[in-house]
């Protein structure tokens, strides 16, 4: 099993949605946050004042899923979140040792 979490942009958050439910991924978790990589952030100007914004809004998209499926998700996340500007993130994959689900207690595969 794998933990795929993406660092998308905001606006594309339904169409990355929309993407991993038509290759039958049932369960995502999703958070909003800030940060930057590449872009440092960008100047805005407030009330005359112009000031530095350092850490722009992105959504944290994470989804575990079998192993089988992880190259799929990992290439439907990749062609629905691009934008081809600079910030349309990250993903990153790591391992799981073990999954639970809490109200039946089916382990692992059967988990998620």
């Amino acid at each position: 099993m794998k933990l795929i979490t993406a660092i998308i942009k905001p606006f594309k958050l339904d169409d990355v949605r929309d993407a991993l439910g038509e290759v039958g991924i049932k369960g995502i978790t999703v958070t909003e946050v800030k940060g930057f990589g590449r872009q440092k952030g960008h100047t805005e100007l407030y009330r005359g004042a112009e000031y530095v914004v350092d850490f722009l809004p992105k959504i944290k998209l994470e989804a575990a899923v079998s192993d089988s499926m992880a190259d799929q998700v990992i290439e439907v996340i990749t062609k629905s979140a691009n934008s081809g500007k600079i910030g349309d993130g990250k993903i990153f994959v790591t391992p799981i040792e073990q999954a639970v689900r809490i109200r039946t207690g089916e382990t692992d595969d059967s988990a998620l």
